[in-house]
């Protein structure tokens, strides 16, 4: 293994986090994990908590404050908090599509701003997004969480550019579906469950996106993809994850033609 780094990972109370610092804290780095309301101190697996709401600037600010005066550096941030809400895009409600973009994406980029001056004065570091094949290739009824992850895509394709010269690589992982508590937490559309035109299909496609979901890969599968990108020296830049069939058509995608494209997923989906 090459050296060891300081890293941070956001969303480290369950899932992709918690899975994923565990092992990066097993292969000897020193992980940060963060959560909204964790209890501060040092889990069982070596990994030190520290409370961090990604929607709320200060506790930020805090949060890498602490790591910073503990540690002198951050060598990696993994951007990984997150979470979604399911419902037919016309019958969002103003605040769940501010909650689902402050949540998954303006909170990435607060961190990301947090953490990159101290990575410009090193002229090193590493920051890895977690995004989504939702991110590649957008999923019916969960319209403003695809989007969110179209975000993030967007924004790592434009802040790799602009950091590189400073020693600073950037990552996006694509997970598939997995089993994680992200199928227990999600928000669903009061609205949409209640419409005439939208209730039936609705639950039709969100039961098989749950099932899909709970019959998902392990999420060891993409602690071990961040343990990779941690420890290489000359890192991909994006990273496809999940089932074979998920990651063969999320790269499809980028070449077939759109309405082949929308016509495969209304069938896989029952739209």
């Amino acid at each position: 293994m090459r050296a060891a780094k300081v890293i941070l990972i956001t969303g480290a109370t369950s899932g992709f986090g918690r899975t994923a610092s565990g092992m990066l804290s097993a292969a000897g780095h020193t992980v940060y994990g963060t959560g909204r309301s964790v209890q501060e101190g040092t889990r069982d697996d070596g990994v030190r908590m520290l409370r961090l709401d990604v929607t709320v600037p200060s506790s930020i600010e805090e949060a890498v404050g602490k790591i910073i005066a503990a540690e002198g550096r951050i060598d990696v941030l993994v951007n990984n908090a997150g979470a979604g809400i399911g419902g037919s895009l016309e019958l969002a409600t103003e605040e769940e599509r501010c909650w689902q973009m402050e949540t998954n994406f303006m909170g990435m980029t607060r961190v990301c701003s947090a953490v990159l001056p101290y990575m410009r004065r090193q002229r090193s570091g590493r920051i890895i997004n977690i995004s989504s094949i939702a991110g590649v290739v957008a999923v019916p009824y969960q319209g403003f969480y695809s989007a969110s992850k179209f975000a993030i895509e967007g924004y790592s394709e434009a802040l790799a550019v602009e950091v590189r010269r400073f020693g600073i690589r950037v990552c996006l992982v694509e997970p598939g579906d997995f089993r994680t508590g992200f199928t227990s937490s999600r928000k669903m559309s009061e609205a949409t469950l209640a419409d005439p035109d939208y209730s039936e299909s609705f639950r039709r496609t969100m039961a098989g996106v749950e099932k899909d979901e709970t019959r998902g890969c392990d999420p060891a599968k993409v602690g071990k993809v961040l343990c990779r990108l941690v420890s290489c020296r000359r890192p991909g830049f994006r990273t496809l994850t999940g089932s074979f069939l998920q990651t063969a058509f999320a790269r499809a995608s980028r070449i077939l033609p759109g309405r082949l494209t929308q016509l495969l997923l209304t069938w896989f989906y029952s739209v």
